[in-house]
């Protein structure tokens, strides 16, 4: 069996296992490895998820093969839940920057030259399910690279793997986050106060 299709039954096995746990959890701020995998190489990295908005992320991912393929990511992804809050797909996009390797194909000679270290941008799409359970996120995505320069080929393709563990849970965000609103409304209350007392002042001596 191929190595990503291992990969997608095992996250799998797990989301079943795990769906009805009571230890699962919302996130704000995970961070873990990610395994990547597609024809060409299989990879590891780092990614690092923060919500931004109430069902937004943004994901950064850091992965090699330690050999002819690094790259960066920058994606912002939209989250739907599928059964709670804990059980969601999700798809977005972004960019990429990397050295990779390349295939040029001479058409004339029916030869293919191979290259690598060649500094590649690019945009990414990409779409997963993941499950937050016990304070650690896991996820499997697909994500298609589109090249825009420093790589022969216009599109790759890889499936992805990935386990981030919780460091900041969904409801401590959100109570940040209302904590943050609630004295944002209290400064533009105490800074419309003294217009207030002076156009009141001015009106009795009138």
């Amino acid at each position: 069996m191929p190595v990503h299709y291992r990969y997608i039954t095992l996250v799998l096995f797990l989301i079943l296992v795990s769906g009805s746990s009571v230890l699962a959890q919302r996130y704000g701020t995970s961070a873990g490895l990610r395994l990547g995998s597609n024809d060409l190489s299989r990879t590891v990295g780092i990614s690092v998820q923060q919500r931004v908005l109430k069902n937004v992320t943004v994901e950064g991912i850091i992965q090699s093969d330690f050999s002819r393929n690094s790259g960066m990511h920058i994606l912002l992804e939209k989250h739907h839940p599928i059964i709670s809050k804990r059980f969601n797909y999700y798809y977005g996009g972004g960019f990429s920057l990397g050295r990779e390797e390349s295939f040029i194909k001479n058409r004339d000679t029916k030869e293919i030259t191979q290259t690598y270290g060649n500094a590649t941008t690019g945009i990414d799409l990409i779409g997963g399910i993941e499950m937050t359970i016990a304070g650690t996120n896991i996820s499997i995505d697909y994500k298609p690279n589109f090249n825009m320069a420093g790589r022969e080929e216009f599109f790759r393709g890889q499936v992805g793997i990935s386990a981030r563990m919780v460091l900041v849970k969904g409801r401590e965000q959100d109570k940040k986050w209302r904590k943050k609103a609630r004295d944002k409304k209290r400064k533009n209350r105490k800074s419309k106060a003294p217009l207030f007392e002076n156009l009141k002042e001015k009106f009795k001596r009138n």
